[in-house]
């Protein structure tokens, strides 16, 4: 199945529920809801924003970093995250990410149901 990217991105604050800053959501529209996957959007996040931490109580969540540069948190781990970096946030677990670059911090983002 191919999914297309909203040409148009929708201004987002308080990502995460507590994120600071403003990021863009280009989302994909799933055309069924028969699957695992519930949202697949790029997000760009522009210098300082954030995506705040969050516990994926009944989903798992995968970033993959496209561009840019920041720090990823998991359970109150940080690392740094940059371009061709994957995280996935496991049923369960919190985490978060900060773009530290002075340029846009680019993502994919996909969240799947779990039993």
């Amino acid at each position: 199945m191919s999914l297309k990217i909203a040409e148009k991105g929708e201004k987002k604050e308080k990502l995460g529920g507590s994120g600071l800053g403003a990021a863009y959501k280009f989302a994909a529209p799933i055309p069924d809801m028969d699957g695992a996957f519930t949202m697949v959007a790029r997000l760009e996040l522009e210098p300082g924003a954030s995506i705040g931490y969050h516990k994926h109580a009944e989903n798992e969540e995968v970033y993959v970093i496209i561009s840019g540069e920041g720090v990823y948190c998991e359970e109150n781990k940080e690392e740094p995250a940059k371009a061709g970096d994957i995280f996935l946030c496991r049923k369960g677990n919190s985490h978060s990410l900060k773009n530290t670059g002075a340029g846009k911090l680019v993502l994919g983002a996909s969240i799947a149901k779990r039993g």
